[in-house]
């Protein structure tokens, strides 16, 4: 079977992704087109792709002139683009053993809301009742949480009147103003960087700062900054738990800087919602597992007095005030007949505890709280 002019296989390709309802789509020189459906990979039924001038015509019909010069100089991109069907993809191109590879995500063209991600509802509230300070979701890599930034940032759109800001690296999803003015600057094209973005942005008036990623120090500082100063600050962070977000964030910083890091988090942090997303019962359907922690008095107390490891007892204890660990939203999962059994027990964090969880038995002990409360 003869390959197509790159250009168009490209558009064939994302037209594939699209149909199959596919998430990702990878390029590799050697192997076919493979894409993922439902959380696997599946080899699409094509030529192998013969070279990496093959990878690079492919891309150049996609990316833009700057962004090769990027690739050029570090070897990797990121960028996003649209199909000729209408969907936006997230696209990074890298160097391997030489040669051109791509990884392409479709990112939705409608912005989904809090029921179309089955997130639980101490999501909207959240955000509802939050008008200052720093929201964080953390995850892995592929874990959705682009996806709630943007449902988070359309019920803002659609319930208050701010000026909304939103650095990413790439944009992706294209947000239309309802009852917010929205300025949506994207990384390489509009600023640099993010510490750039983030030095001038008080400046420019804003009510909500959306921060693509948190990936360095002055990232970092500058968003914790905004939300003591009055802003609701929107971010996401590479963290597999509640608990694991306060390490990274500390990462970042001296261990001189760690008290008033700690002293500022304590402060302005309204909530850490973590997920993953699990494969669904249905063929190529996959849920979120969350785990959120809200700043409470106890979680202010732990914060500063480096209790961390307290967290998984807070999360526990406290589900009234709408918190939540993976064994219990796991077992809602199971509950509600989106995952199987099975499914949950391979990604409990403590498969014993979401076992007896099951059968009914409330492992955790409430006496730390009791303790604080007391």
């Amino acid at each position: 079977m003869q390959l197509p002019p790159p250009e168009v296989e490209i558009q064939r390709l994302l037209g594939f992704v699209t149909a199959n309802e596919a998430s990702d789509l990878h390029l590799k020189v050697g192997y076919p087109p493979t894409v993922r459906i439902g959380g696997h990979l599946r080899r699409v039924d094509s030529p192998e792709i013969p070279d990496s001038e093959y990878v690079e015509k492919m891309m150049a019909a996609l990316m833009p002139p700057e962004k090769r010069q990027q690739y050029d100089e570090r070897g990797s991109v990121d960028f996003a683009a649209r199909s000729e069907g209408g969907d936006r993809f997230r696209i990074n191109a890298f160097r391997s053993e030489g040669e051109m590879h791509a990884a392409l995500r479709r990112v939705q063209s409608r912005i989904p809301n809090f029921e179309d991600l089955h997130l639980p509802p101490v999501y909207e509230k959240t955000i509802m009742q939050s008008l200052e300070g720093l929201v964080l979701v953390s995850g892995v890599t592929g874990s959705g949480k682009s996806s709630t930034l943007a449902a988070m940032l359309r019920f803002i759109n659609a319930h208050r009147t701010l000026h909304v800001i939103t650095i990413e690296d790439p944009i992706e999803y294209a947000l239309q103003p309802d009852k917010c003015i929205i300025s949506q600057r994207e990384i390489g094209l509009d600023v640099a960087n993010f510490p750039d973005a983030l030095r001038f942005v008080v400046r420019q008036d804003p009510d909500c700062i959306m921060i693509g990623e948190l990936r360095d120090r002055e990232t970092m500082l500058a968003a914790i900054q905004a939300a003591e100063t009055g802003h609701l600050v929107l971010g996401s962070i590479h963290c597999n738990n509640a608990e694991q977000t306060f390490s990274r964030i500390l990462e970042f910083f001296e261990r001189q800087d760690h008290a008033f890091i700690r002293s500022s988090l304590a402060n302005s942090l309204k909530a850490i919602m973590v997920q993953r997303l699990l494969p669904g019962v249905a063929k190529g359907s996959r849920y979120p597992a969350t785990e959120v922690l809200l700043n409470n008095s106890i979680v202010k107390d732990k914060i500063v007095r480096e209790e961390d490891e307290d967290i998984p007892a807070i999360l526990h204890a406290c589900r009234e005030e709408g918190m939540r660990d993976f064994i219990e939203s796991l077992h809602d999962l199971v509950q509600k007949g989106w995952i199987t059994r099975e499914v949950a027990l391979d990604y409990a964090p403590n498969r014993d505890a979401l076992q007896s969880r099951m059968k009914g038995i409330d492992t955790a002990s409430d006496g730390l709280i009791g303790r604080v409360r007391g």
